[in-house]
């Protein structure tokens, strides 16, 4: 249809008033019988649109030329420019990997399970495609990998969105050339080569940041901790955010100084040991053992909880006349889970490495399986133990989600198909109402797809559509996805334990 040409004097803004009646009109389906609505056309536009049967056709054709390129939305605020997206150190998906990856990210619902799955990613090599994924502002704790993203998008939120130029390396005068995503993954790697380097850099500048970037700070010492950061923690004493000292204080205690969470805390340790009682077990091989005493009410089990979050570990074990390593061994679990939870919350916290170590041994020895108190002792341990405490958990009682939570992505935990959960799985497959009682299976299956090597994937989608299920069910999408990537050694994450 050949358009007419507008008058040289016709306004946009005048033929978008005239047609503001009829697309109303049109999207509330209103007649269009004997072209009452071509009748009410812009009068400009009547020659082009003439009087036929189809009149009102060329007007709704000449309408959506119109508002697609005459009209402009204006923005909400001043349009402003924004750094170039920088380019991250690890290839991005594509092709089949990155549509999978894509249908995954669009199903999990948790920030548990994405960051779970941009892990995985990582630890295989790669990293997701910006058009599936950009980090928000509840998106902290991701992959090194991402830093530079998340520095973009604190550039693109400040007043200034110019980049910074960052210094060749980072020191106390090039502290400001760093955005703080970059400027925290370049402290982790030296304190994890040059700890004195790192902790003196980060007391230089400590006392200029705000609360919160104090706090990760101060986390970043959790590495290499050693017996040399003493005087800096017990510096903090005085910092006035609670978080903040309340760290200091927790890593002091790990160092076999300190306690707890500051002033109070010997009564609060003698009042937390008075929950619990030394006593003797067995007529042959006598075996003493720390009891909790019954809980008679709430108040009293709340209390407890609380002193378990502010006591420390040393702390409580001078006030049972214990040595720490006693106050591990020693510890009777199973007859109290409440009090195991708290008990593990609080070796996680302040206690040192040899007593989370036997706390770790104890809880996946245990004859019953306490799966909140492997998760508060979980984020001491290295990869070795979470494997092993994840491995009990996929054998006994538990299921790949929490093993996950556990041991976290990709851990190197043989055949997990094989294992008691992996059997639960495939049971409900197998059932002939499979359709609706495998609904819950999708955070399993997810879970599994994390857990699993390439191999161990291979050999679960076997298992798993053996049973009847389609091999391009959505819930077996991290599967495949785990299938198409391989992993190299030098992507694998170190797997020394945690100091």
């Amino acid at each position: 249809m050949a358009m007419a040409e507008a008058p040289a004097d016709s306004r946009p803004d005048a033929i978008l008033d005239a047609l503001a009646p009829l697309v109303t009109r049109w999207t509330m389906g209103a007649s269009t019988a004997s072209g009452s609505i071509a009748a009410a056309a812009p009068p400009e536009w009547r020659d082009a649109i003439g009087s036929a049967a189809d009149a009102d056709l060329r007007l709704l054709a000449l309408s959506g030329h119109f508002l697609g390129t005459m009209i402009t939305a204006a923005p909400a605020a001043p349009l402003r420019a924004v750094p170039d997206l920088p380019i991250l150190s690890l290839p991005v998906l594509a092709g089949p990997p990155r549509h999978l990856s894509r249908r995954v990210l669009a199903a999990v619902r948790d920030s548990a399970s994405r960051r779970a799955l941009l892990a995985f990613l990582a630890v295989r090599g790669w990293s997701v495609h910006p058009g599936d994924w950009l980090p928000g502002t509840a998106d902290e704790a991701v992959p090194d990998v991402y830093a530079p993203w998340c520095d973009w998008r604190a550039a693109c939120a400040a007043a200034d969105p110019l980049p910074r130029q960052a210094a060749a390396a980072l020191s106390a005068e090039t502290w400001d050339d760093f955005w703080p995503a970059a400027r925290g993954v370049e402290l982790a790697r030296m304190r994890r080569e040059d700890p004195a380097a790192a902790r003196e850099l980060i007391a230089a500048r400590f006392g200029g940041e705000a609360a919160e970037a104090r706090l990760r700070l101060l986390a970043l010492l959790e590495t290499g901790l050693s017996p040399e950061d003493r005087p800096f923690l017990a510096s903090l004493a005085g910092d006035r955010a609670p978080k903040v000292k309340a760290l200091a204080a927790a890593l002091l205690a790990r160092l076999g100084g300190g306690s707890g969470s500051g002033g109070g805390s010997e009564p609060d340790a003698a009042e937390l040991a008075g929950f619990f009682e030394l006593q003797t077990r067995g007529l042959l091989r006598r075996t003493r053992i720390i009891a909790a005493r019954p809980v008679k009410t709430p108040a009293q089990a709340s209390r407890r909880a609380a002193l378990f979050h502010g006591v420390d570990f040393a702390g409580l074990a001078t006030a049972l006349g214990l040595s720490p390593e006693a106050l591990a061994a020693q510890w009777h679990w199973g007859a109290d889970s409440a009090a195991d939870i708290g008990f593990a919350a609080m070796a996680e916290r302040s206690a040192g490495a040899a007593e989370v170590a036997a706390v770790a041994a104890a809880l996946e020895a245990a004859p019953a399986t306490n799966i909140a108190a492997m998760q508060a002792i979980a984020p001491r341990l290295g990869q070795a133990q979470r494997c092993r405490l994840a491995r009990r958990l996929i054998d006994r009682d538990g299921s790949f989600g929490l093993a996950l939570a556990i041991a976290g992505p990709d851990p190197g935990i043989a055949a997990p198909i094989a294992s008691a959960a992996g059997a639960a799985v495939l049971a409900v497959l197998a059932e002939a109402d499979r359709d609706a009682r495998s609904i819950g299976l999708s955070g399993e299956l997810l879970a599994l797809g994390l857990l699993a090597s390439r191999d161990d994937a291979r050999a679960a989608l076997a298992a798993i559509t053996a049973t009847g299920i389609a091999a391009g069910d959505p819930r077996l999408d991290m599967l495949r996805l785990n299938t198409m990537l391989d992993i190299s050694s030098e992507n694998r994450p170190d797997r020394e334990e945690n100091p």
